[in-house]
């Protein structure tokens, strides 16, 4: 016997932020598990290029822009009726210290990483409230809590996604809808390998992790589908860290070989 406990099998999933990383990753699993997948993006080439290769239906967003996600959130209810699950992936980021950011770097983030999520979770929610049914799924950081330094408005924008999660539990688990988050670790994206090959940040982030590895967008799937199907129906407000372990506690420069 087929056990759906696990299944998102016919949902109607939106993912922002899906034409590349965690986002594509992520929707490309659900499509492959039957799932009806509509992704975002604000490139239109590259949003069609993965759309074809992972059978989702595109529509182009700039997720900073209300007009964009009123469009974006018209067309699929027009398409497809209603949405099931949301899942905010659309992020940016610009590493540098705080007084060398200007108003623009400040907003750019702001916008896309917090703003956004806000308007697409309502502009989205209110159908799924008018429906009595949905559920909704943010993807925040390990900067939730614990900032690195040199990447303030990122992490601002993550903790605020995060309070948003809690913050829209709170309203909505009354009224059928689910809203939870998922914190990924260390992943190796198109955004983030130049980084990741310099050899003394691999160093430090396998030392870190004790899964001894750098995350995958791939490794991000199994939360996503737990949280968009009936496995997860009991749970709201919460954020699920993927890291490989890194917040689990800190790694110090002492020696245990041989005790």
């Amino acid at each position: 016997m087929s056990d759906t406990l696990f299944s998102v099998k016919d949902q109607v999933i939106l993912v922002s932020g899906a034409s590349r990383g965690i986002g594509r990753a992520i929707a490309e699993g659900l499509a492959q598990r039957g799932a009806k997948v509509i992704i975002t993006g604000r490139e239109a080439d590259t949003l069609e290029a993965t759309a074809r290769a992972i059978a989702a239906t595109p529509i182009v967003c700039d997720i900073a822009k209300k007009d964009a996600i009123d469009r974006l959130v018209a067309t699929a209810l027009d398409k497809f009726g209603h949405i099931d699950t949301l899942i905010n992936v659309a992020g940016v980021n610009r590493r540098m210290l705080a007084e060398k950011l200007s108003e623009d770097d400040y907003d750019f983030i702001l916008n896309i990483n917090l703003k956004g999520p806000f308007l697409l979770s309502l502009a989205v929610g209110k159908a799924m409230l008018a429906r009595g049914k949905g559920n909704q799924i943010n993807v925040t950081s390990l900067n939730n809590d614990r900032p690195l330094k040199g990447v303030m408005p990122y992490a601002v924008s993550k903790a605020g996604l995060e309070q948003m999660t809690r913050a829209l539990a709170m309203e909505w688990g009354p009224r059928g809808i689910r809203v939870n988050a998922i914190a990924p670790g260390f992943v190796l994206t198109d955004l983030t390998k130049k980084l990741w090959s310099q050899p003394k940040m691999q160093e430090w982030g396998k030392t870190n992790t004790p899964l001894v590895r750098l995350g995958q967008p791939e490794d991000m799937l199994g939360a996503a589908i737990f949280l968009a199907s009936e496995a997860s129906a009991w749970m709201t407000g919460q954020t699920l860290y993927v890291d490989g372990g890194f917040s689990a506690g800190l790694v110090w420069p002492i020696d245990f070989a041989g005790q």
